[in-house]
Protein backbone atom coordinates (compact mmCIF):
# COMPACT_ATOMS: atom_id res chain seq x y z
CA UNK A 1 0.00 0.00 0.00
CA UNK A 2 3.42 2.02 -0.03
CA UNK A 3 1.91 4.01 -3.29
CA UNK A 4 -1.61 5.35 -1.51
CA UNK A 5 -1.43 8.87 -2.19
CA UNK A 6 -3.45 11.01 0.19
CA UNK A 7 -4.71 14.04 -0.38
CA UNK A 8 -4.61 16.98 1.62
CA UNK A 9 -7.08 19.34 -0.60
CA UNK A 10 -10.03 18.95 -2.71
CA UNK A 11 -11.71 21.42 -5.21
CA UNK A 12 -15.39 20.83 -5.58
CA UNK A 13 -17.20 22.97 -8.00
CA UNK A 14 -20.05 21.15 -9.70
CA UNK A 15 -23.28 21.94 -11.38
CA UNK A 16 -25.35 18.55 -10.41
CA UNK A 17 -24.91 17.81 -6.36
CA UNK A 18 -26.53 14.28 -6.65
CA UNK A 19 -24.68 11.15 -4.61
CA UNK A 20 -21.89 14.31 -3.33
CA UNK A 21 -22.45 14.71 0.49
CA UNK A 22 -21.31 11.50 1.49
CA UNK A 23 -18.21 12.44 -0.53
CA UNK A 24 -17.88 15.52 0.78
CA UNK A 25 -18.30 14.20 4.80
CA UNK A 26 -15.44 11.80 3.97
CA UNK A 27 -13.53 14.24 2.76
CA UNK A 28 -13.90 16.17 6.14
CA UNK A 29 -13.68 13.04 8.34
CA UNK A 30 -10.03 12.75 6.50
CA UNK A 31 -8.75 15.87 7.20
CA UNK A 32 -8.83 17.18 3.54
CA UNK A 33 -9.56 20.76 3.25
CA UNK A 34 -12.19 21.74 0.89
CA UNK A 35 -12.22 24.56 -1.97
CA UNK A 36 -15.47 25.68 -3.68
CA UNK A 37 -17.23 28.45 -5.57
CA UNK A 38 -20.92 29.61 -6.23
CA UNK A 39 -23.66 26.91 -5.71
CA UNK A 40 -21.36 23.81 -4.41
CA UNK A 41 -19.53 26.36 -1.81
CA UNK A 42 -23.15 26.51 -0.38
CA UNK A 43 -24.08 23.21 -0.65
CA UNK A 44 -21.21 22.17 1.31
CA UNK A 45 -21.81 25.35 4.13
CA UNK A 46 -25.11 23.89 4.71
CA UNK A 47 -23.79 20.48 5.73
CA UNK A 48 -22.00 22.12 8.71
CA UNK A 49 -18.49 20.97 7.20
CA UNK A 50 -16.10 24.06 6.95
CA UNK A 51 -15.54 25.16 3.00
CA UNK A 52 -12.30 27.69 1.71
CA UNK A 53 -14.09 29.94 -1.01
CA UNK A 54 -12.24 30.10 -4.08
CA UNK A 55 -12.32 34.01 -3.87
CA UNK A 56 -10.45 34.39 -0.59
CA UNK A 57 -7.69 32.41 -2.57
CA UNK A 58 -7.45 34.44 -6.01
CA UNK A 59 -8.88 37.82 -4.28
CA UNK A 60 -11.15 37.84 -7.13
CA UNK A 61 -15.10 37.78 -7.24
CA UNK A 62 -17.12 35.61 -9.18
CA UNK A 63 -17.42 38.19 -12.59
CA UNK A 64 -19.25 38.75 -15.85
CA UNK A 65 -22.29 36.79 -14.44
CA UNK A 66 -20.80 33.80 -13.39
CA UNK A 67 -18.39 33.38 -16.27
CA UNK A 68 -15.37 33.70 -14.49
CA UNK A 69 -14.73 32.39 -11.67
CA UNK A 70 -11.98 29.57 -11.07
CA UNK A 71 -10.13 30.83 -14.31
CA UNK A 72 -7.00 32.05 -12.38
CA UNK A 73 -3.14 31.16 -12.23
CA UNK A 74 -3.52 30.63 -8.13
CA UNK A 75 -6.80 28.01 -8.79
CA UNK A 76 -4.94 26.04 -12.04
CA UNK A 77 -1.36 26.55 -10.52
CA UNK A 78 -2.38 24.58 -7.59
CA UNK A 79 -3.33 21.65 -10.41
CA UNK A 80 -0.81 22.06 -12.82
CA UNK A 81 2.27 22.42 -10.53
CA UNK A 82 4.25 18.93 -10.25
CA UNK A 83 5.01 18.16 -6.80
CA UNK A 84 8.49 16.77 -7.20
CA UNK A 85 10.02 20.24 -9.08
CA UNK A 86 11.91 21.96 -7.10
CA UNK A 87 11.01 24.73 -9.04
CA UNK A 88 7.04 24.32 -9.17
CA UNK A 89 7.47 24.13 -4.98
CA UNK A 90 9.66 27.20 -4.96
CA UNK A 91 6.76 29.23 -6.85
CA UNK A 92 3.93 27.95 -5.08
CA UNK A 93 5.63 29.29 -2.30
CA UNK A 94 6.70 32.61 -3.68
CA UNK A 95 3.03 33.19 -4.67
CA UNK A 96 1.45 31.73 -1.94
CA UNK A 97 -0.82 28.84 -4.23
CA UNK A 98 -2.54 26.36 -2.57
CA UNK A 99 -1.77 22.80 -3.60
CA UNK A 100 -5.21 20.67 -4.98
CA UNK A 101 -4.93 16.73 -4.98
CA UNK A 102 -7.89 16.32 -5.96
CA UNK A 103 -10.86 18.50 -8.14
CA UNK A 104 -13.99 17.28 -8.72
CA UNK A 105 -16.09 19.10 -11.47
CA UNK A 106 -18.75 18.26 -13.82
CA UNK A 107 -20.06 20.50 -17.15
CA UNK A 108 -23.02 22.20 -17.29
CA UNK A 109 -25.63 20.19 -19.93
CA UNK A 110 -24.77 21.34 -23.18
CA UNK A 111 -26.50 18.25 -24.50
CA UNK A 112 -29.99 18.34 -22.32
CA UNK A 113 -30.18 22.46 -23.17
CA UNK A 114 -29.93 21.60 -26.39
CA UNK A 115 -32.36 19.07 -26.59
CA UNK A 116 -35.02 20.77 -24.84
CA UNK A 117 -35.30 23.36 -27.75
CA UNK A 118 -34.25 26.00 -25.33
CA UNK A 119 -32.84 29.29 -27.83
CA UNK A 120 -29.72 29.96 -28.72
CA UNK A 121 -28.50 32.26 -26.01
CA UNK A 122 -29.64 29.26 -23.14
CA UNK A 123 -27.58 27.06 -25.19
CA UNK A 124 -24.20 29.20 -25.64
CA UNK A 125 -24.61 29.62 -21.80
CA UNK A 126 -24.36 26.24 -21.17
CA UNK A 127 -21.04 25.93 -23.13
CA UNK A 128 -18.74 25.18 -19.96
CA UNK A 129 -15.24 27.08 -19.99
CA UNK A 130 -13.69 26.80 -16.66
CA UNK A 131 -14.93 23.46 -15.84
CA UNK A 132 -13.73 22.22 -19.35
CA UNK A 133 -10.62 24.14 -18.23
CA UNK A 134 -10.39 22.22 -14.72
CA UNK A 135 -11.11 18.76 -15.92
CA UNK A 136 -8.32 18.91 -18.46
CA UNK A 137 -5.59 20.25 -15.90
CA UNK A 138 -6.22 17.83 -13.62
CA UNK A 139 -6.61 14.99 -15.75
CA UNK A 140 -2.97 16.17 -17.70
CA UNK A 141 -1.70 16.10 -14.02
CA UNK A 142 -2.40 12.38 -12.97
CA UNK A 143 0.68 11.98 -11.85
CA UNK A 144 -0.33 14.32 -8.32
CA UNK A 145 -3.91 15.12 -9.08
CA UNK A 146 -7.17 12.71 -8.92
CA UNK A 147 -9.65 14.26 -11.50
CA UNK A 148 -13.78 13.54 -11.03
CA UNK A 149 -15.28 14.47 -13.84
CA UNK A 150 -19.11 12.95 -13.29
CA UNK A 151 -21.57 12.16 -10.57
CA UNK A 152 -21.22 8.70 -11.76
CA UNK A 153 -17.84 8.54 -10.19
CA UNK A 154 -18.76 9.35 -6.62
CA UNK A 155 -19.40 5.95 -5.14
CA UNK A 156 -16.47 4.78 -6.60
CA UNK A 157 -13.99 7.40 -5.25
CA UNK A 158 -16.11 7.03 -2.16
CA UNK A 159 -15.06 3.52 -1.76
CA UNK A 160 -11.45 4.17 -2.05
CA UNK A 161 -11.15 6.64 0.10
CA UNK A 162 -12.69 4.31 2.54
CA UNK A 163 -11.01 1.16 1.80
CA UNK A 164 -7.23 3.09 1.50
CA UNK A 165 -7.94 6.62 2.17
CA UNK A 166 -5.96 8.09 -0.68
CA UNK A 167 -5.42 6.84 -5.03
CA UNK A 168 -2.66 5.08 -6.40
CA UNK A 169 -1.04 5.81 -9.61
CA UNK A 170 -3.13 3.63 -11.94
CA UNK A 171 -6.00 4.63 -9.75
CA UNK A 172 -5.43 8.70 -11.04
CA UNK A 173 -4.68 7.29 -14.62
CA UNK A 174 -7.96 5.62 -15.08
CA UNK A 175 -9.79 8.70 -13.51
CA UNK A 176 -7.84 10.97 -16.14
CA UNK A 177 -8.95 8.43 -19.00
CA UNK A 178 -12.22 8.58 -18.23
CA UNK A 179 -12.36 12.24 -17.71
CA UNK A 180 -10.78 13.32 -21.36
CA UNK A 181 -13.30 10.62 -22.74
CA UNK A 182 -15.96 13.43 -21.16
CA UNK A 183 -14.35 16.53 -22.47
CA UNK A 184 -13.80 15.17 -25.94
CA UNK A 185 -17.51 14.27 -25.79
CA UNK A 186 -18.50 17.97 -24.45
CA UNK A 187 -16.40 19.14 -27.23
CA UNK A 188 -17.84 16.83 -29.96
CA UNK A 189 -21.86 17.98 -28.69
CA UNK A 190 -20.38 21.74 -29.33
CA UNK A 191 -19.00 21.21 -32.19
CA UNK A 192 -22.00 19.49 -34.06
CA UNK A 193 -24.52 22.06 -32.95
CA UNK A 194 -22.68 24.83 -34.39
CA UNK A 195 -21.71 22.62 -37.80
CA UNK A 196 -25.45 21.49 -38.21
CA UNK A 197 -26.15 24.69 -40.83
CA UNK A 198 -22.81 25.77 -41.87
CA UNK A 199 -20.96 22.45 -43.21
CA UNK A 200 -17.45 22.21 -42.22
CA UNK A 201 -16.14 19.02 -43.55
CA UNK A 202 -15.16 17.19 -40.51
CA UNK A 203 -16.60 13.88 -38.88
CA UNK A 204 -16.64 13.75 -35.20
CA UNK A 205 -18.64 11.24 -33.56
CA UNK A 206 -18.86 10.57 -29.78
CA UNK A 207 -21.29 8.11 -27.61
CA UNK A 208 -20.79 7.58 -24.23
CA UNK A 209 -23.64 5.40 -23.61
CA UNK A 210 -22.62 1.50 -24.69
CA UNK A 211 -23.05 -2.25 -23.23
CA UNK A 212 -20.97 -4.94 -24.14
CA UNK A 213 -22.27 -7.53 -26.07
CA UNK A 214 -21.57 -11.52 -26.08
CA UNK A 215 -19.84 -11.45 -29.54
CA UNK A 216 -19.96 -9.78 -32.68
CA UNK A 217 -21.18 -11.15 -35.86
CA UNK A 218 -19.36 -14.52 -34.93
CA UNK A 219 -18.13 -15.81 -31.68
CA UNK A 220 -14.88 -15.56 -32.19
CA UNK A 221 -15.48 -11.49 -32.60
CA UNK A 222 -15.78 -9.26 -29.90
CA UNK A 223 -19.03 -7.15 -30.23
CA UNK A 224 -20.15 -3.21 -28.67
CA UNK A 225 -23.04 -1.00 -29.15
CA UNK A 226 -22.36 2.22 -28.92
CA UNK A 227 -25.26 4.59 -28.38
CA UNK A 228 -28.61 5.26 -25.99
CA UNK A 229 -30.63 1.68 -26.82
CA UNK A 230 -33.42 3.27 -24.21
CA UNK A 231 -33.82 6.42 -25.84
CA UNK A 232 -35.45 4.06 -28.92
CA UNK A 233 -37.18 1.23 -27.23
CA UNK A 234 -38.64 0.17 -24.19
CA UNK A 235 -37.84 -3.41 -23.96
CA UNK A 236 -40.44 -5.39 -22.28
CA UNK A 237 -38.82 -9.25 -22.20
CA UNK A 238 -36.45 -11.17 -23.71
CA UNK A 239 -32.64 -12.13 -23.59
CA UNK A 240 -29.83 -9.57 -24.30
CA UNK A 241 -29.76 -8.92 -27.88
CA UNK A 242 -26.40 -9.47 -30.12
CA UNK A 243 -24.73 -7.83 -32.31
CA UNK A 244 -26.67 -9.60 -35.64
CA UNK A 245 -29.65 -8.78 -33.72
CA UNK A 246 -29.19 -5.22 -33.27
CA UNK A 247 -28.75 -4.80 -37.40
CA UNK A 248 -31.73 -6.78 -38.26
CA UNK A 249 -33.40 -4.62 -35.53
CA UNK A 250 -31.99 -1.70 -37.69
CA UNK A 251 -33.23 -2.92 -40.69
CA UNK A 252 -36.14 -3.62 -40.14
CA UNK A 253 -36.73 -0.25 -38.45
CA UNK A 254 -35.94 1.25 -41.65
CA UNK A 255 -38.20 -0.90 -43.45
CA UNK A 256 -40.97 -0.16 -41.43
CA UNK A 257 -40.53 3.56 -41.54
CA UNK A 258 -41.54 3.00 -45.19
CA UNK A 259 -45.22 2.18 -43.85
CA UNK A 260 -45.74 4.17 -40.74
CA UNK A 261 -48.88 6.18 -41.86
CA UNK A 262 -50.25 2.88 -43.82
CA UNK A 263 -52.84 0.48 -43.24
CA UNK A 264 -51.57 -2.52 -41.00
CA UNK A 265 -48.47 -3.44 -41.81
CA UNK A 266 -46.51 -6.46 -41.36
CA UNK A 267 -42.83 -7.58 -41.82
CA UNK A 268 -40.66 -9.79 -41.57
CA UNK A 269 -36.87 -9.77 -41.58
CA UNK A 270 -33.96 -12.47 -41.94
CA UNK A 271 -30.14 -10.91 -42.32
CA UNK A 272 -30.90 -7.47 -42.85
CA UNK A 273 -33.50 -8.56 -45.85
CA UNK A 274 -37.39 -8.75 -45.63
CA UNK A 275 -38.70 -12.35 -46.44
CA UNK A 276 -42.04 -11.29 -45.70
CA UNK A 277 -44.30 -8.27 -45.68
CA UNK A 278 -48.04 -7.50 -46.15
CA UNK A 279 -50.30 -4.98 -45.80
CA UNK A 280 -54.09 -5.79 -45.14
CA UNK A 281 -57.17 -4.58 -42.82
CA UNK A 282 -56.32 -6.18 -40.02
CA UNK A 283 -52.60 -6.87 -38.48
CA UNK A 284 -53.31 -10.31 -37.73
CA UNK A 285 -54.48 -10.93 -41.25
CA UNK A 286 -51.55 -8.72 -42.61
CA UNK A 287 -48.78 -11.21 -40.59
CA UNK A 288 -50.63 -14.40 -42.21
CA UNK A 289 -50.07 -13.06 -45.68
CA UNK A 290 -46.20 -11.59 -44.72
CA UNK A 291 -45.39 -15.47 -43.56
CA UNK A 292 -46.98 -16.97 -46.19
CA UNK A 293 -44.26 -15.06 -48.69
CA UNK A 294 -41.67 -17.80 -47.19
CA UNK A 295 -42.61 -19.60 -44.10
CA UNK A 296 -38.88 -21.18 -43.68
CA UNK A 297 -36.85 -18.43 -43.73
CA UNK A 298 -39.41 -16.73 -41.03
CA UNK A 299 -37.81 -19.28 -38.63
CA UNK A 300 -35.42 -17.25 -36.06
CA UNK A 301 -36.55 -14.02 -37.68
CA UNK A 302 -37.18 -10.82 -36.54
CA UNK A 303 -40.79 -9.42 -36.87
CA UNK A 304 -41.95 -5.83 -37.22
CA UNK A 305 -45.40 -4.00 -37.15
CA UNK A 306 -46.52 -0.58 -37.84
CA UNK A 307 -49.41 -0.27 -35.00
CA UNK A 308 -50.35 -2.35 -31.86
CA UNK A 309 -49.80 -6.04 -31.59
CA UNK A 310 -53.26 -6.66 -30.71
CA UNK A 311 -54.52 -10.98 -29.10
CA UNK A 312 -55.19 -12.02 -32.28
CA UNK A 313 -51.97 -11.02 -34.13
CA UNK A 314 -49.56 -12.33 -30.68
CA UNK A 315 -51.59 -15.81 -30.79
CA UNK A 316 -50.35 -16.77 -34.32
CA UNK A 317 -46.94 -14.99 -33.73
CA UNK A 318 -46.66 -17.08 -30.52
CA UNK A 319 -46.76 -20.57 -32.85
CA UNK A 320 -43.90 -19.16 -34.74
CA UNK A 321 -39.61 -19.49 -33.52
CA UNK A 322 -38.63 -15.79 -33.47
CA UNK A 323 -35.82 -13.81 -32.10
CA UNK A 324 -37.75 -10.62 -31.71
CA UNK A 325 -40.61 -8.55 -32.16
CA UNK A 326 -40.89 -4.89 -32.67
CA UNK A 327 -44.22 -2.88 -32.18
CA UNK A 328 -45.59 0.99 -31.52
CA UNK A 329 -47.53 -0.71 -28.76
CA UNK A 330 -48.42 -4.01 -27.70
CA UNK A 331 -52.02 -5.10 -26.29
CA UNK A 332 -51.67 -6.65 -22.64
CA UNK A 333 -53.37 -9.37 -23.60
CA UNK A 334 -50.64 -9.56 -26.74
CA UNK A 335 -47.71 -9.37 -24.07
CA UNK A 336 -48.64 -11.62 -22.19
CA UNK A 337 -49.02 -14.30 -24.68
CA UNK A 338 -45.83 -13.00 -26.28
CA UNK A 339 -43.90 -13.54 -23.33
CA UNK A 340 -44.88 -17.54 -22.68
CA UNK A 341 -41.47 -17.83 -24.88
CA UNK A 342 -38.87 -16.98 -22.12
CA UNK A 343 -36.13 -15.88 -24.48
CA UNK A 344 -38.47 -13.81 -27.20
CA UNK A 345 -37.20 -9.93 -26.72
CA UNK A 346 -40.28 -7.61 -26.97
CA UNK A 347 -39.34 -3.98 -27.97
CA UNK A 348 -41.77 -1.06 -28.14
CA UNK A 349 -40.79 1.46 -29.97
CA UNK A 350 -40.77 5.28 -29.14
CA UNK A 351 -41.53 7.69 -31.56
CA UNK A 352 -38.10 9.41 -32.12
CA UNK A 353 -36.51 10.82 -35.24
CA UNK A 354 -34.18 8.76 -36.79
CA UNK A 355 -30.46 9.84 -37.94
CA UNK A 356 -30.18 11.60 -41.30
CA UNK A 357 -26.55 9.94 -41.87
CA UNK A 358 -25.55 7.20 -42.28
CA UNK A 359 -21.14 5.80 -41.24
CA UNK A 360 -19.38 2.48 -41.76
CA UNK A 361 -16.01 1.88 -41.54
CA UNK A 362 -14.27 1.69 -44.99
CA UNK A 363 -10.55 0.66 -45.50
CA UNK A 364 -8.18 2.75 -43.19
CA UNK A 365 -10.84 5.74 -42.79
CA UNK A 366 -15.17 5.87 -43.00
CA UNK A 367 -17.77 6.32 -45.55
CA UNK A 368 -20.59 9.60 -44.67
CA UNK A 369 -23.47 9.45 -46.95
CA UNK A 370 -27.02 10.89 -46.28
CA UNK A 371 -29.17 8.00 -45.56
CA UNK A 372 -31.89 7.10 -48.45
CA UNK A 373 -34.69 9.15 -47.49
CA UNK A 374 -36.09 9.37 -51.10
CA UNK A 375 -39.59 7.30 -51.31
CA UNK A 376 -41.15 6.78 -54.42
CA UNK A 377 -44.32 7.85 -54.71
CA UNK A 378 -47.17 8.48 -57.73
CA UNK A 379 -46.33 11.45 -58.37
CA UNK A 380 -42.60 10.10 -59.29
CA UNK A 381 -43.90 7.66 -61.67
CA UNK A 382 -43.63 8.57 -65.29
CA UNK A 383 -45.16 5.97 -67.25
CA UNK A 384 -42.72 5.41 -69.98
CA UNK A 385 -44.65 2.07 -72.46
CA UNK A 386 -48.08 2.18 -74.36
CA UNK A 387 -50.34 0.55 -71.96
CA UNK A 388 -50.24 2.40 -68.15
CA UNK A 389 -50.53 0.56 -65.21
CA UNK A 390 -54.05 0.17 -63.44
CA UNK A 391 -55.00 2.35 -59.84
CA UNK A 392 -54.42 -1.67 -58.06
CA UNK A 393 -51.10 -1.98 -60.21
CA UNK A 394 -49.85 1.15 -59.36
CA UNK A 395 -50.45 0.73 -55.97
CA UNK A 396 -48.46 -2.47 -55.42
CA UNK A 397 -45.49 -0.81 -57.89
CA UNK A 398 -45.05 1.46 -54.99
CA UNK A 399 -45.39 -1.12 -52.41
CA UNK A 400 -42.77 -2.92 -54.20
CA UNK A 401 -40.29 -0.27 -54.38
CA UNK A 402 -40.54 0.48 -50.73
CA UNK A 403 -39.98 -3.03 -50.03
CA UNK A 404 -36.88 -3.56 -53.07
CA UNK A 405 -35.15 0.26 -51.40
CA UNK A 406 -34.28 -1.70 -48.21
CA UNK A 407 -33.24 -5.33 -49.90
CA UNK A 408 -29.44 -5.71 -50.53
CA UNK A 409 -28.26 -5.86 -54.09
CA UNK A 410 -28.52 -6.93 -56.83
CA UNK A 411 -32.06 -6.98 -55.95
CA UNK A 412 -35.46 -7.81 -57.84
CA UNK A 413 -38.81 -7.49 -55.42
CA UNK A 414 -42.22 -9.28 -56.81
CA UNK A 415 -45.07 -8.13 -54.72
CA UNK A 416 -49.07 -8.84 -55.99
CA UNK A 417 -52.24 -7.68 -53.66
CA UNK A 418 -49.78 -5.69 -51.30
CA UNK A 419 -47.94 -8.87 -50.30
CA UNK A 420 -44.34 -9.90 -50.69
CA UNK A 421 -44.25 -13.08 -53.17
CA UNK A 422 -40.42 -13.02 -53.29
CA UNK A 423 -37.38 -11.31 -53.66
CA UNK A 424 -33.65 -11.68 -54.72
CA UNK A 425 -31.90 -10.50 -52.60
CA UNK A 426 -27.68 -9.92 -53.07
CA UNK A 427 -26.92 -11.34 -56.70
CA UNK A 428 -24.16 -10.35 -58.62
CA UNK A 429 -26.67 -10.31 -61.79
CA UNK A 430 -29.98 -8.27 -61.70
CA UNK A 431 -31.00 -11.67 -64.51
CA UNK A 432 -30.20 -13.78 -61.05
CA UNK A 433 -31.75 -11.89 -58.95
CA UNK A 434 -35.11 -12.25 -60.67
CA UNK A 435 -34.79 -15.65 -61.13
CA UNK A 436 -34.21 -16.73 -57.80
CA UNK A 437 -37.49 -14.28 -56.96
CA UNK A 438 -39.48 -16.48 -59.33
CA UNK A 439 -38.15 -19.65 -58.25
CA UNK A 440 -38.63 -18.70 -54.63
CA UNK A 441 -41.98 -17.38 -55.73
CA UNK A 442 -42.89 -21.18 -57.25
CA UNK A 443 -41.64 -23.03 -54.05
CA UNK A 444 -44.35 -20.90 -51.81
CA UNK A 445 -46.84 -21.88 -54.80
CA UNK A 446 -47.40 -17.76 -54.94
CA UNK A 447 -49.41 -16.95 -57.99
CA UNK A 448 -47.55 -14.52 -60.34
CA UNK A 449 -49.90 -13.78 -62.57
CA UNK A 450 -50.83 -10.03 -62.61
CA UNK A 451 -47.66 -9.57 -59.77
CA UNK A 452 -45.49 -6.47 -60.06
CA UNK A 453 -41.73 -6.28 -60.59
CA UNK A 454 -39.39 -3.81 -58.80
CA UNK A 455 -35.71 -2.96 -59.26
CA UNK A 456 -33.42 -0.96 -57.23
CA UNK A 457 -31.44 -0.17 -60.53
CA UNK A 458 -31.81 0.12 -64.48
CA UNK A 459 -32.33 -3.27 -66.37
CA UNK A 460 -29.17 -2.99 -69.04
CA UNK A 461 -31.01 -4.92 -71.72
CA UNK A 462 -34.24 -6.33 -72.11
CA UNK A 463 -34.17 -9.76 -70.22
CA UNK A 464 -35.33 -9.32 -66.99
CA UNK A 465 -38.72 -8.04 -68.83
CA UNK A 466 -38.73 -10.82 -70.71
CA UNK A 467 -38.16 -13.25 -68.14
CA UNK A 468 -40.81 -11.80 -66.03
CA UNK A 469 -43.14 -11.93 -68.47
CA UNK A 470 -42.86 -15.45 -68.83
CA UNK A 471 -43.64 -16.12 -65.52
CA UNK A 472 -46.82 -13.78 -65.52
CA UNK A 473 -45.70 -10.56 -64.31
CA UNK A 474 -47.38 -7.55 -66.14
CA UNK A 475 -46.13 -4.14 -64.47
CA UNK A 476 -42.24 -2.85 -63.95
CA UNK A 477 -41.31 -0.10 -61.70
CA UNK A 478 -37.68 0.82 -62.25
CA UNK A 479 -35.15 4.16 -61.81
CA UNK A 480 -34.51 4.00 -65.86
CA UNK A 481 -31.46 5.71 -66.89
CA UNK A 482 -29.61 2.70 -69.45
CA UNK A 483 -28.77 3.89 -72.41
CA UNK A 484 -30.06 1.17 -74.11
CA UNK A 485 -33.59 1.80 -71.81
CA UNK A 486 -35.79 1.97 -75.33
CA UNK A 487 -35.58 -2.09 -75.90
CA UNK A 488 -37.47 -2.77 -72.05
CA UNK A 489 -40.07 -0.44 -72.98
CA UNK A 490 -40.28 -2.02 -76.88
CA UNK A 491 -40.21 -5.54 -75.16
CA UNK A 492 -43.20 -4.72 -72.65
CA UNK A 493 -44.96 -2.58 -75.60
CA UNK A 494 -44.92 -5.76 -77.31
CA UNK A 495 -45.79 -8.17 -74.77
CA UNK A 496 -48.95 -5.54 -72.90
CA UNK A 497 -46.66 -5.09 -70.22
CA UNK A 498 -46.26 -2.11 -68.55
CA UNK A 499 -43.53 0.18 -67.13
CA UNK A 500 -43.28 3.05 -65.29
CA UNK A 501 -39.63 4.41 -64.56
CA UNK A 502 -38.55 6.79 -60.93
CA UNK A 503 -35.65 8.52 -62.27
CA UNK A 504 -34.12 7.08 -58.53
CA UNK A 505 -31.72 4.64 -58.15
CA UNK A 506 -32.19 2.75 -54.83
CA UNK A 507 -28.57 0.65 -54.39
CA UNK A 508 -27.90 -0.77 -51.13
CA UNK A 509 -24.50 -2.96 -50.37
Amino acid sequence: MGNIKKAKSALISVFHKDGLEPLVKKFHQLGIDIYSTGGTEKFIQELGIPVIAVESVTDYPSILGGRVKTLHPKIFGGILNRQDHEGDIAQMGEFQIPQLDIVIVDLYPFEKTVASGADEQDIIEKIDIGGISLIRAAAKNYLDVLCVSSMADYAEVLDMMEKQEGTTLADRKRFAAKSFAISSHYDTAIFNYFNQDIGIPALKISEHTHQTLRYGENPHQKGYFYGDFDVMFHKHHGKALSYNNLLDVDAAIHLMQEFKEDAPTFAILKHNNACGVATRETLSDAYSAALAGDPVSAFGGILIANTTIDQATAEKIHSLFCEVVIAPAFAPKALEILKGKKNRILLEQKNIQLGSTQVRTCLNGVLVQDKDNKTDTASDLKVVTQGKPSDQATSDLLFASKICKHTKSNTIVLAKNKQLCASGTGQTSRVDALRQAIEKAKSFEMDLNGAVMASDAFFPFPDCVEIANKAGITDVIQPGGSIKDQLSIDYCDQHKMSMVMTGTRHFKH
